[in-house]
């Protein structure tokens, strides 16, 4: 089961008011289950045992799509994260024969392009909107990407 099937199923679950889901396939099971204060809890059994992972709403999506949040490094050091707003192809610059929007190390503002994101031959430019030094670029050129998925760091100034 991927990500995406999670994010429908919760969707499901918020849309129809139900607090718990379960899934039994093969070796794989998920429990869906919305805490007390609404916010859902994933609980997931494979090969390797029991995994819990508290579900977050997207703020960047403002469409209110939960995506699982995960333990980083980002948090830990207060690093933001640059994310996907769309599914599609990353690129860094603007042409092959052209250099990157942004370096490591570059500074950024929120009207910054940092990347393009190529949808249905649509070209997307890609803006910080944070303020800060780049610290790292989590995504190859020319690589896809999903909704949500982390592009690059950012150190606040």
């Amino acid at each position: 089961m991927d990500l995406k099937d999670i994010k429908a199923i919760l969707d499901l679950m918020k849309k129809n008011s139900v607090t718990e889901f379960e899934l039994e396939k093969q070796d794989f099971k998920i429990r869906l289950k919305r805490g007390s204060a609404g916010v859902p809890v994933i609980q997931t059994e494979d090969a390797g045992g029991v995994t819990y992972a508290p579900v977050v709403a997207s703020p960047a999506a403002g469409q209110g799509v939960a995506q699982l949040a995960a333990p980083s490094a980002a948090a830990a050091s207060n690093e933001t994260e640059i994310k996907s707003p769309m599914i599609g192809t990353f690129y860094r610059s603007p042409s092959p024969e052209a250099g990157s929007y942004v370096e490591v190390g570059s500074e950024v503002g929120p009207d910054t392009v940092v990347c393009i994101i190529e949808a249905m031959k649509v070209m997307n430019e890609i803006k910080a909107e944070v303020k800060g030094i780049l610290t790292q670029v989590l995504v190859d050129n020319a690589k896809p990407v999903e909704f949500g998925q982390p592009l690059f760091k950012v150190r606040p100034v």
